[in-house]
């Protein structure tokens, strides 16, 4: 029976690397997959999909309104597709996790989403809430903190190194990110007055 999975993370830990890596697997194996990416991160009209560490890929765009299980039937129409990946899986609307399931349900065919669970303000993605909520398999990846311990969170740092703790959900490109564990999330955006030990 085909899943649906999300596998989420902070940022920098790998999301892309892991998601191009099981791609090429796919296609190693004489099997099709399909990709798709938000249309926030269009070079163009082209849908890419990049790592750190330099590998990328071309990939189908998404935007909020679109029917993505409309879409996939159409690809599966003109050729078998053996799994789906989609990264930036935050910036999915509810709906379109729905059609994601029923691919998986209905055209009995795997979807792998990865993307963040939170924003820089701590608070859930709409589409990772939906994907936290239905998915079949959860996998958390992980990274670290400057002080090691696993990282959960990510911090906005705007052009002069402050830390942002408003503003928009979304801006790609406009600042800098960093992963951090919740506690010294915490003390960075200043939500929590820190005293004793540590």
């Amino acid at each position: 029976m085909a899943k649906l999975y999300f596998s989420y993370a902070a940022m920098n830990a790998g999301k892309s690397t892991l998601l191009l890596q099981a791609a090429y697997n796919y296609r190693e194996r004489g099997m099709r997959p399909l990709l798709y990416t938000s249309a926030l991160y269009a070079e163009g009209e082209v849908g890419l999909i990049s790592s750190r560490l330099g590998i990328s890929e071309q990939a189908e765009l998404y935007s909020p309104g679109d029917d993505l299980y409309q879409s996939i039937r159409d690809f599966e129409e003109e050729s078998k597709v053996d799994c789906v990946f989609v990264d930036e899986a935050q910036f999915l609307a509810r709906d379109q996790v729905w059609q994601l399931a029923r691919v998986a349900d209905r055209l009995r065919i795997p979807v792998m989403c990865f993307g963040l669970r939170t924003d820089f303000q701590g608070k859930l993605f709409p589409g990772s809430m939906e994907l936290l909520a239905i998915a079949d398999v959860l996998r958390e990846i992980r990274t670290i903190c400057t002080c090691g311990a696993k990282a959960t969170m990510v911090v906005r740092q705007g052009m002069d190194g402050r830390v942002l703790t408003d503003g928009d959900q979304v801006a790609i490109e406009k600042s800098v990110y960093l992963s951090l564990c919740r506690k010294h999330w915490e003390e960075a955006v200043g939500r929590w007055p820190v005293k004793g030990p540590d």
